[in-house]
């Protein structure tokens, strides 16, 4: 009964309360044709309209430079080589582009979500997109380009029928987090681009860091963006009706400010991680930092004051009083009331993250118009409803897993998988905020763990997807649309690539060992307070052990403890070289966003490098077995020719791993900027949050992703090695050949 209760309650979760079963998958859908998100209302007709080169546009009242325009003629040319005509070129059939405002009647009074509706009308001979406001029609556009797709004579084809559609919430966020990396502006772009595709209309910019503040220059990593930078992306952003939102960690998380010594005086209760709220220069500092992005974000209505994790509020010697949970509560509110103000004097509506150390009693006293980022708890909702308070649908597409998201790990021990495509789903049409009066929803990726961006798509177009429809589609057609979207219709086996990833991921998660850090410090504590949760852990495997003189007795690890560890290694090494396999045939088969498949060989490459380490290291065990054998025989040539044959295993290991490490380097600066860059001169200084364990901030370069495999020492290890082979060959008086003793260059 318990089983059949827990599997009731996951299709519950899953897919609503409707049926046990995945929705049927859309009439468009069964027709052949893609299109993310789903639109609200389809009346398809029998039959296909394909497009040929007879065929023009229509858009009166704007030029080619429009983007609604510029989007249909550039992706037409760019995704499937059809050179769109002005009407007067062309005689055949005819897309007409327009705009009015009545073009469809939505079910909401939300102006704002009627502004983003459209209707497609495709017929034999005229395809007409209709947009209620130009962002409308930039949808509608973004809609026939989805949906085109090439018949088997290589036309392009489009169903006959009618498309009404507006979106669910009017905010659309996706979560741009760049404490750990910085992106190019030329991949930023990138990203606003197919963000746009999948309507999405905002972006919470999570900077830290990455930007040069005017007002505290020494705030800005070395290369960090400057205003003018910052002003290019968000003025891109705005002519796709995109608004990219400045989010910033303030007064916790704050550790890229406090780690100056001009404002160690700040830090709360001496910790690295939080501000003294019951310091004037903390506000100073932190008002600064936000009139800076003000200022560098002209167009922009709206600022995250991300309000998160304040764990010590009112928790410092300058407070005076004792602090308990209600002065902390107040505390926090007070920073949220001037932040407001501020806020309203510069004409930009704030977002928070409603959470902990809030009590549900305060939360009627917040500003009516914030929007609420979390909901943090249930209890906050009778008060933030009766204040007329926003919220925002959370879903977090990503949490602390390693290399690769946990996207297809549907269902955990309680409940669905945090990170999993089916909770962002349930986030999304059934979460906490829904019960609330939400104006939109937000789909979190945060870069703590350091994964690339390109390992965030599916996440984020399943956001857009469930932010935007009403629920219909299965997670199934989902996916099955978004490979096809993303990449072209041509890949194979994609969500195989995605599953295959993930496990592979996972196995590279849990195969090291999690020792207590000899190097870094503990952390300050978390919501518990001082000293909780705060021991640091570091991965790692121990070395082969050395064999030792006279008889090159060793005691086994990989064939002894770690032998199954190194059983499973061995079939996850088979299974990578299969992935790695479709990966590279993907690559060839893929129409668009090459680069994306490029990341993800890389990841392929770093992880199957892993498999091969442990298997490795086994192999070398086996290699000292036969020595030790030898030995025992008196085959004293023998013993050191497999002693040298477990070094020169050693030794390819290293070689692999630089080799491996070299790849992801080159493959990931594509994108982005080097980790920990230093520019003209200027150094970064890298110091770790105090209350988190955040895998990408162990060290200030990209090092960190194979910082354990270093930690286990073969360079040293294989010191020690030649050491008792130069031995072992003088007591025996056994000439040495063969053996290469240099190190792995690079």
């Amino acid at each position: 009964m318990i089983m059949k209760l827990r599997l009731a309650s996951f299709l519950l979760f899953l897919f609503g309360a409707s049926a046990f079963a995945a929705p049927t998958p859309t009439e468009l859908f069964m027709r052949g044709y893609t299109v993310i998100p789903t639109p609200q209302r389809v009346r398809l007709e029998p039959g296909d309209v394909e497009l040929d080169d007879s065929w023009a546009y229509e858009a009166k009242g704007m030029d080619e430079q429009q983007i609604a325009v510029r989007a249909l003629l550039t992706d037409l040319k760019d995704f499937h080589g059809f050179v769109l005509r002005p009407k007067n070129q062309r005689s055949g059939g005819l897309i007409r582009l327009a705009i009015d405002p009545n073009a469809v009647a939505t079910t909401t009074s939300d102006q704002e979500i009627k502004r983003q509706g459209y209707a497609l009308k495709i017929a034999p001979g005229l395809i007409e997109i209709t947009g209620n406001s130009e962002q409308g029609l930039f949808y509608g556009v973004a809609s026939v380009l989805q949906l085109l797709r090439k018949s088997e004579r290589g036309r392009l084809t489009l169903p006959v029928g009618v498309i009404e559609d507006w979106p669910k919430l009017q905010l659309r966020f996706l979560h741009w987090d760049t404490k750990h990396h910085q992106d190019k502006i030329e991949t930023l772009k990138r990203y606003l681009d197919w963000a746009a595709r999948f309507k999405i209309n905002m972006i919470g910019f999570e900077l830290e860091d990455k930007f040069a503040y005017p007002s505290h220059p020494i705030i800005g990593a070395p290369g960090a963006f400057t205003p003018a930078q910052l002003q290019e992306i968000v003025d891109y952003a705005l002519e796709r009706y995109i608004q990219v939102v400045p989010q910033v960690q303030a007064p916790a998380h704050l550790a890229y400010v406090l780690k100056y010594p001009q404002f160690a005086h700040l830090k709360s209760d001496d910790n690295n991680y939080q501000a003294c709220l019951c310091d004037e220069e903390t506000y100073r500092v932190v008002f600064a930092m936000y009139d800076d992005l003000i200022r560098a974000t002209k167009g922009i209505d709206y600022f995250f004051v991300s309000t998160d994790e304040v764990y010590y509020a009112g928790v410092c010697a300058k407070c005076g009083a004792p602090s308990n949970p209600t002065a902390q509560s107040l505390k926090w509110l007070e920073f949220v009331e001037r932040a407001h103000r501020f806020m309203s004097e510069r004409k930009r509506r704030m977002l928070i993250w409603a959470e902990y150390p809030l009590l549900p009693e305060h939360v009627e006293r917040l500003p009516a118009d914030i929007i609420d980022g979390i909901v943090g708890s249930e209890d906050y909702l009778p008060a933030e409803k009766a204040r007329g308070i926003r919220q925002l649908a959370y879903t977090a597409l990503q949490g602390e897993e390693l290399l690769f998201p946990n996207y297809m790990n549907w269902e955990s021990a309680r409940g669905l998988a945090v990170g999993s495509l089916a909770e962002a789903q349930r986030a999304l049409t059934a979460g906490r905020a829904l019960r609330g009066n939400p104006i939109g929803a937000f789909g979190a990726a945060w870069d703590d763990a350091g994964l690339h961006n390109e390992t965030f798509w599916l996440g984020w177009a399943t956001a857009a997807q469930f932010a935007w429809a009403s629920g219909t589609p299965s997670l199934e057609q989902t996916i099955a649309e978004f490979m096809e979207i993303f990449y072209g219709r041509r890949v194979a086996n994609m969500p195989d690539v995605y599953r295959e990833l993930q496990k592979q991921a996972r196995f590279f998660e849990r195969s090291w060992d999690r020792v207590v850090s000899r190097e870094r410090g503990a952390g300050y504590g978390n919501s518990f307070g001082k000293g909780i949760g705060t021991t640091r852990y570091d991965r790692t495997l121990p070395r082969p052990a050395l064999p030792s003189l006279p008889n090159l007795y060793f005691t086994p690890i990989y064939t002894g403890k770690y032998g199954v560890l190194a059983e499973e290694a061995a079939q996850m090494a088979q299974d990578n070289e299969a992935l790695r396999q479709k990966i590279h045939e993907n690559i060839l088969k893929a129409e668009r966003n090459h680069y994306n498949l490029e990341v993800f060989l890389s990841l392929g490459e770093l992880i199957g490098h892993h498999n091969r380490l442990i298997v490795g290291m086994k192999s070398i065990e086996d290699d000292f077995a036969a020595a030790q054998e030898a030995a025992a025989k008196n085959d004293q040539k023998q013993a050191i020719e497999q002693i040298i044959a477990a070094y020169d295993k050693a030794r390819e290991l290293v070689a692999g791993r630089r080799e491996t490490f070299a790849l992801l380097q080159t493959v990931w600066e594509k994108s982005r900027f080097p980790k920990g860059q230093e520019v003209d001169g200027k150094k970064f200084t890298h110091v770790l949050d105090d209350t988190k364990d955040h895998w990408a901030d162990r060290r200030a370069d990209l090092s960190y992703m194979i910082a354990p495999e270093e930690s286990i020492g073969l360079e040293e290890w294989m010191k020690q090695l030649a050491a008792v082979i130069r031995e072992y060959a003088q007591a025996k008086n056994i000439p040495i050949r063969n053996f290469n003793e240099s190190q792995p260059q690079g």
